[in-house]
């Protein structure tokens, strides 16, 4: 074999075990952001759940107070109907 066709096998194989290496390194990478993703999914659904969780909480206590404002109103200024 010439010098210059063992220059170009070698070029062609260094290129060639770069590009798998460098579709292998993609894959993983891209299967690992999957799995972020997944797992911030999850955090979120859990953050929703706990501020609905919050929420009708809140709406309760609100109720509540509503309901003991207009309790203590209506001791304080008594209708007479």
């Amino acid at each position: 074999m010439s010098t210059v066709s063992k220059v170009v096998l070698g070029v062609s194989v260094v290129l060639t075990v770069s590009t798998v290496a460098a579709v292998h390194l993609k894959q993983a990478w891209d299967r690992e952001r999957l799995r972020e993703g997944v797992v911030r999914d999850l955090e979120r659904l859990e953050r929703r759940k706990e501020n609905l969780r919050m929420l009708e909480e809140q709406q309760l206590l609100t109720r509540q107070l509503e309901e003991e404002r207009r309790r203590r109103e209506a001791r304080l200024h008594p209708q007479d109907t």
